[in-house]
């Protein structure tokens, strides 16, 4: 009997993959002055068990003013090395797991309050907001506080952040780093023409608006080791008119693989509030398969994927290489067990764990 290709192993540059399951990154607002706390380590130590073929780090701000909330993660100094350092020591210890990290720069969307306390943006004139940055100074919002649009030394200042970031990563022994340009977030404002009404080199046309995360890409190329992938993940269509298309985002998926990216993460959305999307089981698949015929390089599938039979055919029908899971995997943390069981295949798993092997389903655990 055939492997699902679900649980296929893949190559992703230098990195083998045990299987096509990725956990995507997600914001935990859990942090203190950037540094992961015991959440982190208890949340993704659960996760790092599971199964999957590689866990990602939530987005991570690479300055202070690059967090989505003040609770956000960060790498941008010391104390956020070490505190990161000390929960990858505890996940090391329990599991052999890939773990990737998420660099990411909030833009015009950070200062926000957590999503559990209400959510929106926090007054830079209150104790734990700031002012925001962006390609323009367009607010997400009208009723928000505009950002500053970025100088081109504050560009140079923020894609330098990435690169010590990226040297952080890999100082951590981090085996994947993914850019985040989606979501609204501030490699996407650069992108969209929705949120970048430059008029210099990097505002206009889309050579031009991908110019500055194309440079960050680079910067962080260089300085994340050459053997150790680096994926992007995309918003390829802004849902709104006049927003990124799926067009646009395909040529920015093939400028990034011409320099060099070793996957693709296709999202969608996050960048207007005025944003349709038509949101129901693989919503975003078709953006995926549509980059996937344009690009050689994995092309990792996300959103509202929640069962087995319906990831294993996003893969056999060839619309995608890999498939992400977040809020699916956050309610069920055994989501890949139950996903051999269900295909009829088996899964790695603790030897602490493995008298919890249902009678039904005898076969499905391998000691991992």
């Amino acid at each position: 009997m055939l492997k699902p290709k679900l649980f296929e192993p893949i190559r992703v540059a230098n990195l083998d993959l045990a299987n096509r399951i990725i956990i995507a990154p997600m914001c935990q607002y859990s942090a203190e002055d950037g540094c992961m706390t015991d959440w982190h380590r208890v949340h993704l130590g659960s996760l790092a068990l599971s199964g999957a073929a590689m866990l990602t780090i939530e987005a991570t701000a690479v300055v202070p003013e690059g967090r989505i909330s003040y609770a956000d993660v960060g790498l941008y100094d010391d104390n956020n090395e070490i505190a990161m350092g000390s929960v990858l020591d505890t996940l090391r210890k329990v599991s052999e797991v890939p773990i990737a990290v998420q660099l990411s720069h909030a833009g015009r969307k950070a200062s926000q309050e957590k999503p559990w306390l209400g959510g929106g943006q926090i007054s830079p004139v209150h104790a734990q907001g700031w002012q925001t940055v962006a390609p323009s100074a367009v607010a997400f919002k009208p009723s928000e506080n505009a950002p500053n649009a970025l100088s081109t030394d504050d560009l140079r200042e923020i894609r330098d952040a990435f690169a010590a970031s990226a040297l952080r990563a890999a100082n951590l022994g981090l085996n994947l780093i993914q850019l985040h340009g989606a979501h609204g977030y501030l490699l996407h404002q650069f992108l969209s023409p929705l949120s970048n009404k430059r008029t210099d080199e990097y505002g206009g046309s889309l050579e031009n608006r991908m110019r500055f995360p194309l440079e960050v890409f680079d910067a962080v190329r260089e300085k994340f080791p050459s053997e150790r992938p680096i994926s992007f993940r995309i918003s390829a269509d802004d849902w709104v008119p006049g927003g990124l298309e799926i067009e646009q985002s395909i040529a920015v998926a093939e400028a990034l693989e011409a320099r060099g990216c070793d996957a693709i993460h296709v999202s969608s959305g996050g960048l207007h509030s005025d944003q349709a999307i038509p949101v129901g089981p693989s919503y975003q698949v078709s953006l995926a398969s549509a980059v996937k015929q344009a690009v050689k390089m994995p092309v990792i599938a996300v959103g509202l994927i929640t069962s087995p039979e319906q990831a294993e055919s996003i893969l056999a029908t060839g619309q995608a290489d890999m498939i992400a899971l977040a809020r699916t995997i956050t309610y069920d943390p055994r989501w890949p067990w139950h996903a051999a069981a269900a295909l009829g295949t088996t899964v790695p798993a603790p030897g602490q764990y493995l008298r919890s092997e249902p009678n039904n389903v005898r076969g499905l655990f391998r000691s991992a």
